[in-house]
């Protein structure tokens, strides 16, 4: 569990007023001293992040946060991060200093959680020092980082409540293919590939056909036609987006055809709004402004699918002067008002809450959207054929 991206994990959030206890909650929870606690106010600046294993439900990933109300000197951006991290939150922990209830603190934050469709629990703190009638908060746990039974109760509460409420991301090809089926996987061996590894969208793929017991068959570009003429019965191809083209015209009609990028988006978000985002290539003015939205960090090259062959394709493709910018991880634009289309990447190292919201924020701002597979296979002429496994 240890090795289970923070992608695949459920986000579970710590937030509460300054000084609530959420930094010694949190160091009582993982078991370490990991988030730093002081009597003074805005000592949490950042937030900090714990993936662990939470024996009974499964692999999360724990976050601290500076407290709301910091009336601080840099107060203000310390609640803008903790604000952020509400659009990856898929379980919210409020905590609250059971001497000083601030319920209308509280009762702000729940109209948010609401709003935003996050369950969440109400965790009173300090209970040493005293507890008040409650009565209304029935659903409450009281707990004291000095009485470890109590913070297994409230471990006991948080694992019952998780599964109760959080949905499990939804599988790959779960769904999608039966049992038995085999899926050949297209990996390209270029300059962008990592040395002596697959990448992440490559790696959950194949653990996810051994997850519904299919067949995966990994294969570069230059051996597919040979394998495609050795194998009985192939039930699916996924090609990696960028050499979508090329691919398509090696697999025969009769074969469903497919990318990485596109089982991500369809896993993740929502690929039929993705794909009706990529028509908006047909329809953008000279100088559209358009968002590369890439969810990692990494060293580009000339052929950085992102910042190269997609900015390639589109100008060749439009026959017009494109501006492309850039958001990295969750750098994501508050303001999208000015673009005129938002590419965004598969999105393997964010989760589905991330993605959701993402694609919302784009509908909200009436800003097509669409991802890299997507806008790849369309200005392939292939978006038809490559949507039929999502054809349900």
């Amino acid at each position: 569990m240890e090795k289970t991206p923070l992608s695949l994990r459920t986000h579970i959030t710590i937030f509460g007023n300054t000084n609530s206890g959420k930094s010694s909650l949190f160091n009582k929870i993982i078991g370490q001293e990991m988030a730093i606690v002081s009597e003074q106010e805005g000592t949490t600046t950042d937030p900090v992040t714990k993936a662990m294993e939470l024996i009974g439900f499964g692999p999360v990933a724990l976050t601290d946060t500076a407290g709301w109300g910091d009336t601080t000197q840099i107060g203000d951006k310390r609640q803008e991060k903790t604000n952020k991290l509400l659009d990856r939150t898929d379980f919210a922990v409020y905590t609250a200093d059971i001497t000083a209830f601030d319920r209308t603190a509280y009762e702000d934050a729940l109209a948010e959680f609401d709003r935003r469709k996050i369950p969440h629990m109400l965790v009173f703190t300090k209970s040493d020092l005293g507890k008040p009638d409650l009565k209304e908060f029935t659903d409450s746990v009281c707990v004291s980082v000095k009485d470890d039974k109590s913070i297994e109760e409230l471990r006991n509460k948080l694992i019952k409540e998780l599964t109760k409420t959080v949905k499990e991301e939804k599988s790959l090809l779960g769904g999608l293919l039966l049992s038995g089926a085999t899926v050949v996987l297209v990996i390209p061996i270029d300059s962008e590939a990592p040395k002596g590894r697959l990448i992440l969208p490559q790696v959950q793929l194949i653990r996810d056909c051994l997850d519904n017991g299919m067949r995966a068959v990994c294969v570069r570009d230059t051996e597919l036609a040979k394998t495609l003429d050795e194998l009985k019965k192939i039930d699916l191809v996924v090609t990696d987006s960028q050499i979508f083209k090329k691919v398509s015209e090696i697999v025969p009609e009769r074969i469903k055809l497919t990318s990485f990028s596109m089982l991500l988006a369809n896993a993740k978000g929502d690929i039929k709004t993705l794909s009706e985002g990529a028509k908006a290539l047909d329809t953008l003015p000279d100088k559209a402004r358009i968002l590369m939205a890439e969810a990692c960090t990494h060293n580009t090259s000339h052929e950085d699918i992102g910042r190269v062959k997609i900015p390639g394709m589109l100008r060749k493709y439009t026959g017009k002067e494109l501006e492309f910018e850039y958001s990295v991880h969750h750098d994501f634009p508050d303001d999208l008002s000015d673009y005129d289309l938002v590419i965004h990447c598969g999105g393997c190292m964010l989760n589905a809450k991330t993605m959701q919201n993402r694609i919302e924020y784009c509908k909200k701002a009436g800003v097509p959207v669409t991802n890299y597979g997507v806008v790849l296979s369309y200005a392939s002429g292939i978006l038809t054929r490559s949507m039929e496994i999502f054809d349900k």
